[in-house]
């Protein structure tokens, strides 16, 4: 079983706006099933679709698998089989060697911009960027699961 290790903030809008950064990639993503203790999400970018299945975090970790699968299947499954969505652009920034993961979203969630870093253990140092700024990991507002209500 693998385990996802990760912190998210909260970023800073002035700070972003003035970052040199690469392209995103448009995401759309929904849950077939969305309880506190477990999800399983769909998610769809331009090139690469995925069924991920995550557990109950326990501190910064959760247990994780996910799978590829054609993305004609998960049209099919966001159309059909997800209760609730949401969408965002995903820009992969490097920042003292570890990439950071900055969601723009968009719709009901326009104006949220998210920084993710993964980790290999929960108690590894990292230096944070200049443009991040509250962390919210941990605050289940911040949920992606609770983002797509």
């Amino acid at each position: 079983m693998k385990f996802e290790i990760e912190r998210k903030f909260l970023v800073n809008h002035h700070s972003w706006e003035q970052l040199e950064k690469p392209s995103g990639d448009y995401l759309r993503q929904g849950y077939i099933l969305n309880d506190p203790n477990k999800t399983v999400r769909v998610r769809l970018t331009g090139s690469d679709a995925f069924l991920t299945i995550k557990g109950i975090s326990t501190g910064f970790s959760r247990p994780e698998f996910e799978y590829s699968i054609p993305q004609a299947d998960a049209e099919q499954l966001l159309d059909n089989f997800c209760d609730s969505e949401l969408s965002k652009t995903r820009y992969k920034i490097d920042h003292e060697g570890k990439i950071w993961e900055v969601d723009v979203f968009h719709g009901h969630n326009t104006g949220l911009i998210l920084a993710e870093i993964e980790l290999d253990h929960e108690d590894e140092s990292f230096e944070i960027p200049h443009w991040v700024a509250e962390e919210v990991t941990g605050d289940v507002k911040y949920y992606n699961s609770n983002l797509s209500k």
